[in-house]
């Protein structure tokens, strides 16, 4: 078989992989169905061109990224994913990475990091109720513990320090919308300079607890920058929800994370699909590409919401 027939029976096997839906709203981890392993291997899954080497380049790399690239670009809907290499400094973008949308639970990430931060200069004292929900609004995605932090601790005065101290620079909250961490809206590039921000430039201590949190998340949450595959030692923050934009309902689901010895690998992606989009297709996309970026299982085994 030629390398173009090659690439085109993969792409061809990525389009018909997975389905499913989700409520209008996040659903709670307790009530998440699972496709494992199996399943994805049943679907006939392909096998990527392995892990990335210590300095990612050659034709094997670029054929890699390629390969991801025309994915990503024959995907219905709107879609952007960045990888930054925080040893070598290059960044490998595919797709609308400029786009904005509404941040899911992505934004989750960035409450976070400016809690952390407050506290670290003495502004606040988080207690054992807060950083319960530290842990729960990270690791199981929880809407409430997001919002008890939220409500506490001056939500809406986080935003100018997510754009400013996070480089978040083009987020915003929906048009039409109450200021608030569900109505908030931003691109891939936002959410990567965001996850640049917590992993070189916040306190050694703060960085290590995300980092681990992040590497320890639900179940529900094993697709995106998960599918980079175990060997990379991926953590991620992902977020899913249906959303109305532009008078229509669509599915957005995005990743944030990093991948790699010393978490070496940047990664976020967002995506907002069309009405007939579904929550497992929108997942599968983004890990599929993150995957067939990393060289890891195509289709990805995922588990999703």
């Amino acid at each position: 078989m030629s390398v173009r027939r090659g690439v085109v029976a993969l792409l061809t096997l990525l389009t018909l992989a997975a389905c499913g839906d989700n409520a209008p709203t996040q659903a709670s981890p307790n009530q998440a169905s699972t496709q494992t392993s199996a399943q994805a291997s049943a679907e006939g899954g392909t096998q990527g061109l392995g892990q990335p080497s210590a300095q990612p380049s050659g034709s094997a790399a670029q054929s890699r990224q390629q390969q991801a690239k025309a994915f990503v670009e024959q995907q219905p809907g709107t879609i952007g994913i960045v990888v930054r290499d925080r040893t070598t400094g290059q960044v490998w973008k595919a797709g609308n990475t400029t786009a904005t949308t509404w941040t899911a639970s992505t934004i989750k990430l960035a409450i976070a990091a400016d809690l952390l931060e407050r506290q670290r200069a003495g502004a606040l004292k988080l207690d054992q109720t807060d950083k319960g929900n530290l842990d729960k609004a990270l690791i199981n995605s929880d809407n409430d513990a997001a919002t008890a932090l939220w409500n506490r601790y001056d939500g809406p005065g986080m935003l100018e320090r997510f754009k400013q101290r996070f480089g978040m620079r083009s987020l915003a909250v929906v048009q039409g919308q109450e200021t608030f961490w569900r109505n908030l809206r931003c691109s891939a590039d936002d959410l990567q300079n965001l996850m640049s921000y917590v992993l070189e430039k916040l306190a050694p201590e703060d960085r290590a607890y995300l980092v681990g949190t992040l590497r320890k998340v639900a179940s529900n949450q094993r697709w995106g920058v998960w599918a980079a595959g175990s060997a990379l030692k991926p953590g991620n923050k992902d977020g899913w929800a249906q959303k109305p934009v532009n008078g229509r309902t669509v599915w957005v689901t995005h990743t944030v994370g990093f991948a790699g010895d010393g978490e070496r690998y940047v990664v976020a992606a967002m995506y907002e699909q069309g009405a007939s989009g579904t929550l497992a297709k929108g997942a599968h996309v983004v890990s599929d590409a993150v995957a067939l970026y990393f060289g890891a299982k195509v289709p990805a085994p995922v588990t999703l919401p």
